[in-house]
């Protein structure tokens, strides 16, 4: 797949609605097992959401880990330094693709970050070994591939325009995978498993807000491999803008975006 370069600015015009399933799944998170936690922020981005794990442990030692240069920058900036409760948060480069923990870690936490990275489940069992016990692996990817939002990209990236320029530029349609299939994982590495969906109805406002988000997010990787030829990607954006405004109509109130996410807390059980 095209690895996307990543804008910052962009990705945090819908920072409310994005950072609502983090907060979801960190009211469902068990405190940490030791006073002074330390805790890994798994693709962290822009780093707000890192912010919040700090603000809930001030205690604890928190690090965003992250592959995109223009995240980490904006990060850094933005948030690191030490906290009220004597803890600390900063920033560092990896890709979870590769990352391995190199000290006992309390909570591993990653948020919308999986979907992109092939294999995701086959890491669970180096990032549990390494929680001390009673410490948790949670995270939450987006789960509607099957939504216009995806469904249309793919179609439009494989037409005869478009096909050769944009191939490895959508996300694999098993990208995310069932809850069953993460509760299964989860639990055969002798976690206490708890896996649930949610759909949210985002309710969007400006000019074309579903091509707004999209620009954060899915369309990054089309975005990247288009980056040399203006003139190409804007013509591929007003093609794609016009498959969205079909699929989702304004209202007088804003346009609603269904977005089903799905969330898992795996808690290590004490030896």
């Amino acid at each position: 797949m095209t690895t996307p370069r990543w804008d910052p600015a962009q990705y945090l015009r819908h920072a409310g609605h994005r950072t609502r399933p983090f907060t979801d799944l960190l009211a469902r998170l068990p405190d940490p097992p030791r006073d002074r936690p330390r805790v890994a922020d798994l693709g962290c981005g822009p780093g707000n959401v890192t912010a919040l794990l700090a603000g809930r442990w001030p205690t604890a030692r928190v690090t965003g880990y992250d592959n995109s240069p223009e995240m980490l920058d904006r990060a850094r900036a933005d948030h690191e330094g030490p906290t009220e409760g004597g803890g600390r948060l900063d920033f560092a480069h990896a890709d979870a693709r590769t990352w391995t923990p190199g000290e006992p870690y309390d909570l591993i936490v990653s948020n919308a970050t999986l979907q992109w990275v092939p294999g995701h489940a086959d890491r669970f069992a180096d990032w549990t070994s390494a929680l001390t016990p009673g410490g948790a692996l949670a995270f939450q990817v987006p789960d509607n591939l099957g939504a216009p939002l995806h469904t249309l990209l793919r179609d439009l990236a494989a037409t005869p325009r478009w096909r050769s320029r944009l191939a490895g530029a959508t996300r694999a349609t098993d990208s995310v995978h069932t809850p069953g299939f993460y509760l299964d994982r989860l639990a055969r590495l002798g976690c206490e498993t708890d896996v649930w969906q949610t759909t949210y109805q985002h309710v969007l406002r400006g000019e074309d807000p579903v091509l707004d988000w999209a620009k954060g997010t899915a369309l990054r990787p089309a975005l990247t491999a288009l980056a040399d030829d203006p003139e190409a990607r804007e013509a591929f954006l007003a093609e794609y803008r016009t498959l969205l405004r079909t699929a989702y109509p304004s209202a007088a109130y804003g346009t609603v975006l269904p977005f089903r996410r799905l969330f898992a807390v795996a808690v290590k059980r004490p030896l």
